[in-house]
């Protein structure tokens, strides 16, 4: 296979299958063959956590196999993240990425944050829980291009759009652009509130913000 897909498709169906032995061979795998690690993460195990994620909604998976998977994607990362080739290209954009508050999902998130680091952004990681104005004043703080927000849960959504009210209040809407994405968040949601962009996926979220950038 080229590039390593086979091997990648594996990762992907080692983390669904909560397989961290496989994972971890399979990652140095990949090392040693000399494939490329931020495509293992992306297609191996990115893919493999939200195929996961898409279980979960489906209630087919429930929190403790998550956590199983989400331990075995790590025990991947740890292997892969030492031997990614990071962008240099340009002046590095900052992104605030956070949960919304009353949510404590993050596994997407982090997946988010590793993506963007490895494409040259300088990430400020807010955590999870985090109130609206706390995603704004760490933007300014921070003198942040974009405002990231994610949440897990439909209960949270409306929060993200007090983000949005927030920023429009203190004068600063068109300073930062401001993404959005998690399982309930869709295009349409995004238009709703006026976010500059929805990402379904880590993967896409670092297309999205070259797009928002460029």
């Amino acid at each position: 296979m080229p590039n390593g897909a086979e091997l990648f498709n594996q990762l992907s169906d080692a983390v669904v299958n909560m397989d961290e032995e496989a994972v971890i061979q399979l990652s140095n795998e990949v090392v040693e063959k000399g494939y490329d690690a931020y495509q293992a993460i992306d297609k191996g195990l990115a893919n493999g956590m939200e195929r996961a994620g898409e279980l979960f909604e489906e209630q087919e998976y429930f929190v403790p196999e998550l956590i199983i998977c989400a331990d075995a994607m790590y025990a991947g990362l740890n292997i892969l993240k030492p031997h990614i080739k990071l962008s240099e290209d340009g002046v590095k954009s900052t992104v605030v990425i956070g949960v919304i508050e009353g949510d404590t999902h993050d596994i997407g998130k982090n997946l988010v944050k590793i993506m963007l680091e490895t494409a040259g952004f300088n990430v400020i990681d807010l955590g999870r829980d985090v109130p609206p104005d706390v995603f704004a004043d760490s933007a300014v703080e921070n003198n942040a291009d974009v405002i990231a927000i994610s949440t897990l849960m439909t209960t949270t959504m409306r929060k993200m759009a007090e983000v949005i009210e927030i920023l429009k209040e203190r004068g600063l809407r068109e300073k930062f652009k401001v993404i959005v994405g998690g399982g309930p968040i869709s295009q349409g949601f995004a238009d709703r509130i006026g976010a500059d962009g929805y990402s379904p996926n880590a993967s896409d979220a670092v297309r999205l913000l070259r797009k928002l950038l460029s």
